[in-house]
């Protein structure tokens, strides 16, 4: 070999020497970049075995043979109804490959649905425990890790739907009041304003401690309770302090009485809920800003106006996650993922219609005459939201519109808004809006040439009120008997007695033809007394503000006067309720300058 050639060798061997060098010293700062990433999947398994973490370790790469081990011991655990043992084998999983969606999802329903009926249904809240702990993993873990991952969206969405929102579960009532009472503390009574506020609010605790006035309240706490000088645990330790002062040691309420009515405490109480829904509850206040512009519920006096959504509702919820899937969703092509998570939107909006609004019956536990929500001295009840029809509306067009490729798809879309339109169109009616049942059955027939809808209004609703007896469901049923109800109160307030006595007897009916179908099935399949559900529509008819006053107190004033028992019952609950809004205006107010 020349010399010329055993140069250049020496060149090249000394650049690459240098070139490996200068490499090597930009490990320490790739490898930080990826950690700050979320790219590193190395971490090391916690609480495991040594000889499965060592063969982690040593196996390196062909770390995936121990996962694929790992994942036939976490099925037969399943089978074998060894839930706990599955959930340990799940998470090691989940370490070791955090990028494989499916690990998520299994582990999430294996806690919320799996493991959450292992346990007696005389124990809702350690029930709740583990259904809590499913939807926090998918939230927290899951999606943080895999955002693009529309299946996690829609696991997610799905739990907050089916298990929290529906009925399948023991517990389920339960699960309805503490998600409820959560998003009370944060939210209350927020109306369009509120949620503007929640917006605007710092989205830190560097910005908003920016502001003298916040930052001297924020040291008044610290100065009373060494709770508060922990500013990772801050805003979590101030909710509870104001929904709980005798928590707290009474010079730390003194501060909210002394802060009480300046802009001060108004900020901070914007700060910490807006804080805690991003932190805590991964809401985005611009995203739910959003939703209650886009599927809030109609004004019934100007359907123009979209009021705010009930973010007590867990189907409220389960929209929020399925439309964040959509928005993330990185798929080109419509799949089924895309297209089960367009149908989540469709049963979230479908079950605010039938069950949108919450109301909260506080009973004295000594007065309980059931069962049903053991240790609650609270019960929760859903009712028919006829104000969110246009939102599902209007969204099932649009799928309808969507999916006209896809024959599949399109003709089912097709044939649950048909369905729910008849429903609507009965549902207007008995409550009273004729001119909107009207319009929903011209539209009904428009879209849909039916022999069926070529009959009048009325005679189409008498037809529909056989079909719908002959076939309740437990939504129907509700639905129903409430509706019945809230326009016999209506007629009665008329003084249209005749009238007013025919729809509340066809209710009773209707309740008694429901209860004897259910004979021998769970309590949960249920429903309330129809004294109770008498009570609800009542309370439903006067809070209705689309009726004049007067007509209202026509209503009430019969009621004092004529059934007495029911008015003793209203009574009571609103001197609960006037309390409670005592109690809250306390420790609340003002929530804004």
């Amino acid at each position: 070999m020349r010399l010329r050639d055993y140069l250049i060798c020496s060149i090249m061997l000394l650049l690459a020497v240098g070139f490996m060098i200068i490499s090597g010293g930009r490990l320490d700062y790739i490898h930080a970049q990826r950690k700050q990433m979320n790219l590193v999947i190395n971490e090391p398994l916690e609480n495991a075995p040594p000889s499965l973490a060592f063969a982690t370790v040593a196996l390196g790469a062909f770390r995936g043979l121990i996962v694929d081990i790992l994942w036939l011991r976490a099925d037969r655990l399943k089978e074998q109804g060894q839930f706990f043992e599955a959930k340990q084998l799940a998470e090691w999983i989940g370490t070791l490959q955090p990028r494989f969606g499916a690990v998520w999802s299994f582990q999430a329903w294996n806690m919320a649905y799996n493991i959450s009926v292992a346990i007696p249904a005389s124990q809702p809240e350690q029930r709740w425990r583990w259904v809590k702990n499913g939807y926090e993993l998918l939230r927290d873990r899951g999606i943080h890790l895999n955002p693009g991952d529309i299946g996690l969206y829609r696991e997610l969405a799905w739990i907050f739907l089916h298990k929290i929102g529906g009925i399948t579960d023991d517990a389920h009532e339960y699960y309805k009041l503490q998600l409820a009472k959560d998003m009370q503390l944060l939210l209350g009574s927020a109306d369009r304003e509120f949620f503007d506020a929640l917006v605007a609010a710092p989205q830190n605790w560097s910005q908003v401690i920016k502001d003298e006035d916040v930052a001297r309240f924020v040291n008044a706490l610290k100065s009373v309770d060494t709770i508060f000088e922990d500013e990772r645990n801050f805003v979590s330790n101030y909710l509870a302090l104001r929904q709980n002062p005798s928590k707290f040691k009474p010079e730390t309420f003194r501060v909210i009485d002394d802060f009480r009515g300046t802009p001060a405490i108004s900020k901070f109480d914007i700060f910490a809920k807006a804080y805690q829904l991003r932190n805590v509850w991964k809401l985005e206040p611009a995203m739910m800003l959003e939703l209650n512009n886009r599927f809030g519920p109609a004004d019934m006096t100007d359907p123009n106006i979209r009021l705010p959504l009930e973010w007590r509702h867990p189907a409220v919820h389960a929209m929020y996650w399925a439309i964040r899937g959509l928005e993330v969703n990185r798929r080109t092509a419509v799949d089924a993922d895309e297209a089960n998570t367009d149908r989540i939107i469709s049963h979230a909006l479908q079950d605010l219609y039938r069950s949108g609004k919450i109301f909260i019956y506080r009973q004295a536990p000594q007065d309980r005459i059931d069962d049903r929500s053991p240790g609650m001295a609270e019960t929760i009840y859903l009712r028919p939201d006829l104000r969110m029809f246009d939102s599902y509306n209007e969204w099932q067009l649009s799928l309808i519109e969507k999916y006209t490729d896809r024959p599949g798809t399109y003709d089912s879309m097709k044939l649950a808004h048909r369905n729910m339109m008849q429903n609507a169109v009965l549902a207007f009616y008995q409550a009273g809006y004729r001119e909107k049942a009207l319009q929903i059955y011209n539209e009904l027939r428009k879209n849909y040439l039916r022999d069926e809808f070529r009959v009048d209004l009325a005679s189409f609703v008498r037809n529909r009120f056989r079909e719908e007896v002959q076939s309740l469901t437990l939504n129907d049923a509700r639905e129903i008997i409430q509706l019945m109800l809230r326009e016999s109160y209506f007629r009665y307030a008329l003084h249209d007695d005749d009238e007013a006595y025919v729809q509340e007897k066809t209710a009773e009916d209707v309740y008694r033809l429901y209860m004897s179908t259910v004979q021998g099935e769970e309590h949960r399949l249920g429903m309330p007394e129809f004294s109770m559900l008498r009570y609800l529509a009542v309370i439903d008819f006067l809070q209705d503000y689309t009726y004049p006053e007067s007509l209202r107190n026509s209503l009430r004033a019969r009621i004092r006067h004529e059934r007495p028992q029911l008015s003793e019952l209203l009574e009571k609950q609103e001197e609960i309720f006037i309390q409670r809004l005592q109690q809250e205006q306390q420790r609340q107010q003002p929530l804004r300058p």
